[in-house]
């Protein structure tokens, strides 16, 4: 796929290979530009059953929650770090926060559980 790209005012003509996102995982988007598009989208909201899991490898930047905090679904309760950028991690539903599962600075693989939050 051919795409344009424009870097501090210059554009370029790019070509990327694009895989299917696996079945059963939302898209991540990543980023908050001005287009309106996907990259200006919400703080990924990622989680299964009751443990919010990491979107993507990275290293845990920040735990927001502690255990026995009330949550609201879509409440930031951590921040990862990958590539210099950050990903605010949401609450997939609101709930209890029962256990963090890392802690700040390590390192998780996407989909690794991070925190787990009961209703």
């Amino acid at each position: 796929m051919k795409l344009k790209v424009t870097v501090n005012q210059i554009p370029y003509e790019v070509e990327v290979e694009v895989d299917q996102t696996p079945a059963g995982l939302p898209p991540v988007y990543i980023g908050g530009g001005t287009g309106g598009g996907p990259a200006a989208a919400a703080p990924v909201v990622h989680g299964s059953g009751s443990a919010v899991t990491a979107p993507l490898a990275g290293s845990v930047r920040k735990i927001l929650v502690e255990p026995g905090q009330t949550v609201t679904a879509g409440e930031v309760v951590a921040v990862l770090e990958a590539m210099k950028m950050e990903t605010e991690i949401t609450a997939p539903k609101a709930g209890t926060v029962v256990k963090i599962l890392v802690e700040v600075g390590a390192a998780v693989q996407g989909g690794d559980p991070i925190i787990d939050i009961e209703a």
